[in-house]
This record gives C-alpha cells, sequence and structure tokens, in this order.
C-alpha cells in the first residue's frame, strides 16, 4: 500500500541571531504547506492514498459490497456478521468504513480549498481540483449506498469543536445532489486523457468522471442520464475493451481499466479479500468459504488444472480465467464448496483475480473500482430500462459475452424487456464477480421492484434478507450507523430497524 508522508519541518539552530529570532515553524499546516505547484501534488497524492485505507478499499468495503450477496459466505469471524446479515451499529466494518471514508473526504476537501489560491499554471490546477471533486464525489457516493443519508462535509475539519465536527445528516437526495455537483465539476476541470503517461494513468479524467456519473444516474434509475454519461465513455475512446479476459488480472491500469485503487504491494500492507491464503503458491484466495454455485462455472471466473473438478462444463471463459489452482490440494485440507454442505470436496477452486503475491496482507495487485466492460453492461441496461431491447444495447451485451468465449444472442432471443433485463443481470454478476458490486447491485434491483411494479429480478437484496433473517425487512437494504458517530455526534439519527 503506497502511503505519503508529508515532512515535519523545523528550523535549525545556525548560530544565528536572526534565524533564532525567527518564529518556529514546528509542523506543517495548511496555511504554511500549501505554497506552489509541488505542494498540490503532494496533497492531491495523499488524497488518492485514502481509498487504500483498510476500512475503505483496503478490506471492508469490498467485504461490505459482497459478504452479504449470493457471490459469497465466509466462516471467518471478521466478516460473519457482514455474510449472515446480521449486523449493528458496533460491527467493526460499520464504524471502520465510515470513519475511513470521511478520512478521505476530509484530504479532498482540504485539496480543494488550499490548491486553489496557489500561483501555478492554470491547467495544471485545474486537473487537480478535479482529480479531488472526482474523488469526493466517489467517497460521498459509497457513503450514501451503505449508509444512506449523511452529513456533508464540505471544508476540511481544522478543528475538534463539536460545533464544527457535528452536524445532522443530509436527506440521501441532498447527499446525491452534490454527488453529482462535484462530478460536474470534476468533468468541467479534468483532463480527456493523459496519452501514453503511464504515470498518471492511475489519475482520474474525463472518462474517470463520466464512469461514475453513469453509475450514480444508474442507481438513481436516471435510465437517461446513465445511458448519456456511459456513452460519453464509450465514445471518447480513451478505454479499450480487452480482447483476452485473462489480460485483466491481475488489475494494473490497463487498457480497459477506468480507475483502480494502487497498491504497491510494500509491508504497509495490500487488499485482502476475506478468506484464507495458501503458504505456496502465488497468491490465491479459496473458494472454500465462498458459495461457488453452478453460475460461476464461468470462464471469467476459473483456470483448468490437472485436478479433476466435479464441476459443470461450460464454455464461459471467465470461469477459466478468474480463480486457479497453482499446486496440489496438499495445501488445504477440506475446502468447502459452497453453501450447501453435500457440495463440500477438495475442490481446489481459488479465486484467482488478485494473486500476485504469496502474502494476501501484502499484495501488490490494484483494485478495480471503474472498468469498461462494467460501462457496456450499464449502458444496456440503462437503455433497455427506456425503450426495451435494441439493437444498439444488445451489442454492448453481446461484447461482454463474446470476450467471454459465449455465442452472441439475437433480439428474438431476448425479446422483452424482462428477457433482456435478466441477462444483464447474468452478465453483471459472471462479469463483475468479487470485484466488491454486487451486494449494490441486488439494493439497486429491491429498490427499483419497490417503485416500478411492472419491474423484476430473479433476485434482490430482499430475497438475500429473507434467506437469511427470515423476513423481507428493508431496513436492511442499509447498514446502521457506527455506535461511535452516535456517540460522539448527538445530531445524528440512526437508521431505522436499527
Amino acid at each position: 500500500m503506497k502511503k505519503v508522508f508529508i515532512p515535519v519541518l523545523a528550523l535549525a539552530l545556525l548560530g544565528s541571531c536572526n534565524v533564532l529570532d525567527k518564529e518556529p515553524l514546528a509542523s506543517v499546516v495548511p496555511n504554511n504547506f500549501f505554497q506552489n505547484a509541488d505542494d498540490a501534488e503532494s496533497a492531491i497524492t495523499s488524497a488518492y492514498d485514502g481509498l487504500q485505507m483498510s476500512g475503505y478499499y483496503g478490506q471492508d468495503l469490498p467485504n461490505i459490497g459482497m459478504m452479504p450477496s449470493d457471490d459469497c459466505t465466509s466462516t471467518n469471524n471478521d466478516v460473519n456478521a457482514l455474510e449472515i446479515i446480521n449486523w449493528f451499529p458496533t460491527t467493526s466494518q460499520m464504524g471502520n468504513a465510515y470513519r475511513d471514508m470521511y478520512r478521505a473526504i476530509n484530504r479532498a476537501n482540504a485539496v480543494i480549498k488550499y490548491v486553489q489560491p496557489i500561483s501555478m499554471p492554470t491547467e495544471r490546477r485545474n486537473q487537480i481540483l478535479g482529480e479531488a471533486y472526482f474523488l469526493r464525489a466517489l467517497h460521498y457516493f459509497n457513503l450514501v449506498r451503505v449508509y444512506g443519508g449523511v452529513p456533508l462535509h464540505l471544508d476540511p475539519t481544522e478543528s475538534a469543536d463539536p460545533g464544527v465536527v457535528s452536524i445532522a445528516r443530509a436527506s440521501a437526495d441532498d447527499v446525491y445532489a452534490q454527488i453529482l455537483a462535484d462530478l460536474a465539476q470534476a468533468e468541467n476541470l479534468t483532463t480527456t486523457t493523459f496519452g501514453d503517461n503511464v504515470l498518471n494513468r492511475a489519475r482520474a479524467t474525463k472518462t474517470t468522471v463520466n464512469a461514475l456519473q453513469a453509475r450514480v444516474f444508474l442507481t438513481r434509475r436516471q435510465w437517461s442520464d446513465a445511458q448519456t454519461a456511459a456513452n460519453k465513455v464509450l465514445s471518447n475512446n480513451t478505454s479499450v475493451l480487452a480482447t483476452n479476459f485473462n489480460a485483466l488480472y491481475p488489475p494494473d491500469n490497463n487498457a480497459e481499466s477506468i480507475f483502480e485503487v494502487q497498491f504497491a504491494g510494500n509491508s504497509d500492507g495490500g487488499f485482502l479479500l476475506p478468506d484464507e491464503v495458501l503458504p505456496n503458491p502465488p497468491a490465491t484466495y479459496s473458494y472454500a468459504k465462498f458459495d461457488i454455485p453452478t453460475l460461476y462455472r464461468d470462464p471469467r471466473l476459473a483456470q483448468p488444472t490437472d485436478l479433476t473438478f466435479a464441476v459443470d462444463t461450460v464454455n464461459d471463459l471467465r470461469w477459466k480465467r478468474g480463480a486457479k489452482v497453482t499446486g496440489g490440494v496438499s495445501y488445504v485440507s477440506v475446502l468447502y464448496a459452497g453453501r450447501n454442505p453435500a457440495k463440500q470436496n477438495d475442490s481446489g477452486f481459488f479465486i484467482y483475480k488478485w494473486r500476485s503475491n504469496p502474502n494476501g496482507f501484502n499484495s501488490p495487485d490494484n483494485y478495480y473500482v471503474l472498468r469498461l466492460a462494467d460501462v457496456y453492461l450499464m449502458y444496456a441496461e440503462a437503455a433497455n430500462e427506456q425503450s426495451g431491447p435494441t439493437a444498439d444495447a444488445l451489442s454492448k451485451l453481446n461484447a461482454i459475452r463474446q470476450r467471454a468465449g459465449l455465442p452472441a444472442l439475437t433480439l428474438a432471443q431476448l425479446a422483452t424487456k424482462q428477457a433482456f433485463r435478466d441477462e444483464v443481470d447474468l452478465q453483471r454478476r459472471r462479469e463483475l464477480a468479487f470485484e466488491g458490486e454486487r451486494w449494490f447491485d441486488l439494493v439497486r434491483y429491491a429498490r427499483q421492484t419497490q417503485a416500478d411494479a411492472s419491474a423484476s429480478h430473479k433476485i434482490t437484496a430482499l430475497d438475500m434478507i429473507q434467506q437469511k433473517r427470515n423476513s423481507r425487512d428493508v431496513n436492511y437494504l442499509l447498514f446502521p450507523l457506527p455506535q461511535s458517530e452516535l456517540n460522539n455526534n448527538a445530531l445524528i439519527q440512526q437508521n431505522p430497524g436499527y
């Protein structure tokens, strides 16, 4: 995990009365740090570093986005509450995610406030400010998806005064309005592309902003806006769909990538999936504790080995490429193939999307936040929800199917809006498996069926809640605010049901 260290400045004692007469500069504070363009670059780098925190993309947010869903199950105590949908305000991930997302927001806020007055080239200043607006929008989008309405802090917190840090929750609608306003700012300020400058591949551009706009609009069921934003991404040709699914992993700012969280794999740690790591093969993550139904016998998820596997034979390359065993089963005793105890065997399947380092706590693999295949599927979904199946929407869907080695479908095969919707749902689950979006998709589906009686999905978050809690309690579509926030902020109200 990369970290930016801003040094503490001090005046050396040089024996000069003039030096001793000056007021010591004991530490870096905003007023004395933000002096020039290099300081602005250091600040935006620190803002990106906030994404790596363990409560954020470093661990807890991906767990929140995967564990309650039908993608996986775990016997790991650290994530069991998420897996069985039995979380509380005191559950560790609730506090960790909330804390670290607000820490990241504070860094973005500092850039927005203090970079503006710096004397530096306008284009460079605009790019840095645009990146900060994008990051703040991303942080608030993740917060509102997890907790609903949250306090809107739009200035850096520079005082512990309760009157400064304690503010009431904004409504979810107000949070989304701020997200879209920040993204509009980011779209105006960022560059379209950094070209061949590989050192800047990790930075936000207009393409990054448009992709996040598409996801936000899709979450809000603003179908026309979602399609428009997705089309901007597809039309500018700054990202290209990889011809080989295997080339996507491990993530390393490839041509299909739109935005990744960067990890360096040093001693500070790296991305960790909530499961066991084998001691000898390159870092793989056991399917032992993950639910692997027939759906995931998909070429995007597995790699064949010399072992004999009790799995269905299919042609989908995602099953062959997304998971792999690089050694014998002697590394693990008993692997559990999924939720069904009857499937327990030495199946030997492991998540293979992040695999570069034998030490799972020290992985250099990046983490996808946005990639082009997701945008293809968002475009297809948004277009279908407006007008039903069209040749245009089908072409986007088929691009993802065919890249995975599956045959193209015809409009005759997906003749209704519902049939097309079901296929998009299926491809999203396969294509984006274990990339932290499944639970949020299921929540989207649940909210769509609540708002539109004519819409249905084969499975929604409410079905998972029913399965795990024996009720269709809509309160569990949101997570509880952490108890620590309730203790510290008298203006905060807890989500219903908690």
